[in-house]
């Protein structure tokens, strides 16, 4: 993972930045980079995707672990909203006893919600949609 840290590194470099820190959890293989560029501010989730697919080709070919970026905190944050609108839709379809559409959401995020409504035994959940536009169902039973 050290080399992988330093690699990560050069590539911060070689975009151009130079004010950066970069948190290791190697229990978790999660890296947390805290950048402090406006530039990378205003796309910072295009540049996580770009970003973590390059770190994530270096990581396979060096050695087939695959490892998660969270640059500036968004995918921390990206989390908790999901988990929090999750909570709120949930609320609603019990009192309301009806389904409840969540907007297209990717794999991950789909799955943060399916967790989180699996605590709640009176609601089901269902993935519905194709590619990015894929979407949760949560229905009351």
């Amino acid at each position: 993972m050290e080399q992988l840290l330093e690699k990560i590194k050069k590539l911060l470099e070689l975009t151009g930045l130079d004010d950066f820190e970069i948190n290791l959890n190697e229990s978790s293989k999660r890296f947390s980079i805290i950048i402090n560029d406006q530039l990378i501010a205003q796309d910072l989730p295009g540049f996580l995707e770009d970003f973590e697919y390059l770190v994530n080709l270096i990581s396979q070919k060096e050695s087939q672990q695959k490892v998660w970026l969270d640059v500036n905190n968004y995918r921390r944050e990206r989390e908790r909203l999901i988990t929090e609108l999750a909570k709120a839709a949930a609320h609603k379809a019990i009192l309301d006893k009806k389904e409840i559409l969540l907007p297209a959401m990717n794999a991950y995020e789909r799955r943060l919600v399916h967790l989180e409504i699996a605590s709640h035994p009176d609601l089901k959940t269902e993935s519905i949609g194709e590619g990015k536009e894929r979407k949760v169902v949560i229905k009351p039973i």
